[in-house]
């Protein structure tokens, strides 16, 4: 007979276990509180609105609420590690590893290593998190012991900060809770590339991850983001990104995620100023029965702010995508511009996608479009290339980088698309089927 746990619960319960050895005892409160609004909640189910789409049965098998016992000694670091000239911080299992890692300056801290006023930053952001579409981000505040504050001034040329996160097996059956809170104050400008990975040497088993990162982009102040999602095929991951943006300042963010046994990223951008402005791309990936689910988030509060949102999916096997894409221009958000374009290949008969892009618009004085596409691949253009001999296999290869490849290509950092091609290549090559 089986026996059906509750996630959520035993969530709580391990953070209650955690109080008493938390190095972030100024932290204790704020973990309370989420506990409590957690009481009595259950994994959502087909009937939860954010997530009819989502099958979360593996979340109710037991034994997952646990911090990996042990870190991994190493591991392998990707690749892109060694062609960025940047600042590193490496997390091995949800730990930092300082000898992988490579810091320069004093604009990197620690939580537990806060003072008071970087507290008082930390727990500011942390409140401020969007909790109500996704209950597992409460479910990292709660669990919320370790974690990284950025913060980034004026007339200072900074190093790209590269932030990576391996899994090992270590981390199998267990669950690993990471917090990140960078703050632009103004004028200043910031490259921060957040890296997910597992290692190779895995090869059994499921490893959840919580991660959340807040960005607060002062005025007049420029961020560089980028956000990749390649972890191993059986992790699940829950992530939320979180962009507030002030006067004239300006967010260019790009996505990428392979799918996994559940894979859901929320993103929420907040224009709260004059003037700012945001440009977010991605693209999702998923073969075999994984999932991936994309909810997106724009919010216009305030005049004269623009928005460029574009996400490609390509999806294969039987595996399924979600797309939630919601544009809301507030009534005192006159001369709004803002896009949303949501377009996906199926790669076989069997794959599925559930888009749903949305405006929600409460002023006259506006433009704003969205669309969604679903299509497979493009018969015409295959007869096309096969005609002229091209073979039928590197034809579908070619028509699916075709498809990202705009998405691709706009990236502003060769290291990063250097390190993305072969690994697209690789998937459309597994992935491209009769």
């Amino acid at each position: 007979m089986s026996t059906t746990h509750n996630y959520i619960q035993e969530s709580i319960e391990l953070s209650e276990a955690l109080e008493n050895n938390s190095p972030t005892a100024w932290l204790s409160d704020f973990r309370k509180m989420q506990r409590i609004k957690l009481e009595g909640a259950t994994v959502p189910t087909r009937t939860t609105e954010h997530f009819k789409y989502n099958n979360l049965t593996a979340l109710n098998q037991g034994g997952l609420a646990k911090f990996p016992e042990s870190p991994a000694v190493s591991a392998e670091l990707p690749s892109l590690v060694s062609s960025l000239e940047g600042d590193t911080i490496v997390l091995i299992d949800g730990r930092f590893d300082s000898s992988s890692s490579k810091i320069s300056g004093s604009h990197l801290v620690a939580f537990h290593e806060a003072n008071e006023d970087q507290q008082k930053t930390i727990k500011d952001a942390l409140s401020r998190q969007n909790f109500a579409k996704n209950i597992f981000n409460r479910v990292n505040a709660g669990l919320t012991h370790s974690g990284w504050l950025v913060e980034f001034n004026k007339s200072v040329d900074y190093r790209p900060l590269h932030i990576v996160h391996i899994t090992t097996q270590a981390a199998v059956d267990s669950v690993i809770n990471e917090q990140l809170i960078v703050k632009l104050n103004s004028m200043a400008e910031a490259t921060v590339i957040e890296h997910f990975v597992s290692d190779n040497n895995i090869k059994s088993g499921k490893t959840i991850s919580h991660q959340s990162a807040h960005f607060d982009i002062g005025d007049a102040a420029n961020l560089q983001h980028y956000r990749l999602h390649l972890e191993h095929s059986a992790h699940i991951h829950f992530g939320q990104c979180t962009f507030w943006l002030n006067r004239d300042s300006q967010l260019n963010s790009f996505h990428l995620a392979t799918g996994g046994i559940i894979k859901r990223i929320d993103l929420d951008v907040i224009h709260q100023s004059n003037g700012s402005h945001a440009e977010i791309n991605g693209v999702y990936l998923a073969a075999d029965k994984q999932q991936v689910d994309y909810h997106t988030n724009v919010e216009h509060r305030t005049p004269h702010c623009t928005t460029q949102e574009v996400f490609r999916g390509l999806i294969g096997g039987e595996a399924k995508a979600v797309f939630n894409g919601r544009i809301h221009i507030y009534p005192d958000a006159q001369k709004t511009l803002a896009e949303l374009s949501n377009k996906n290949l199926l790669l076989s008969n069997k794959a599925e996608i559930d888009t749903k892009p949305e405006l929600e618009i409460y002023a006259d004085d506006v433009r704003c479009a969205h669309g969604a596409t679903i299509s497979q691949m493009d018969s015409t253009a295959m007869f096309y290339l096969t005609s002229r001999g091209i073979p039928k296999e590197k034809a579908k290869l070619m028509l699916s980088f075709g498809f990202v490849n705009e998405l691709i290509n706009n990236i502003n950092n060769d290291a990063i698309v250097d390190y993305l091609q072969p690994l697209l290549t690789q998937f459309f090559k597994q992935t491209v089927t009769e």
